[in-house]
């Protein structure tokens, strides 16, 4: 069964730029080990608006996404059963069926489907 690579963005309270540096390296050693799906752990930010570096990073991924980096993203609010990404990002990982944040709407994580 192929696994998901996880990362943790908040650990150690980087500045934003060091996330984003950290997910482009996280993001090409995942594709050079073949991982099918990383799970960014961004938080949502203590504001209660939403942080910053999950906001960069959602950016970040929606522009690889754009210029062919990566094949999807899937917002951990969007991670649900009755979402279309989610159940065809089954195909490229079944380990995500058995994800703790599956239908719990953790806006605090993005699933990125390489």
């Amino acid at each position: 069964m192929k696994q998901i690579r996880q990362i943790n963005l908040e650990l150690g309270h980087p500045t934003v730029d060091e996330a984003l540096r950290r997910l482009e390296s996280e993001l090409c050693a995942a594709k050079a080990m073949r991982a099918p799906v990383l799970k960014i752990i961004h938080g949502y930010g203590s504001s209660g608006k939403g942080g910053r570096i999950r906001t960069a990073s959602r950016a970040y991924l929606r522009r690889a996404q754009e210029g062919g980096k990566i094949r999807d993203v899937i917002c951990g609010e969007d991670f649900s059963l009755f979402n279309d990404a989610t159940r065809r990002a089954f195909c490229a990982c079944d380990a995500l069926r058995q994800d703790r944040d599956l239908d719990n709407y953790n806006n605090g994580v993005t699933f990125v489907i390489l």
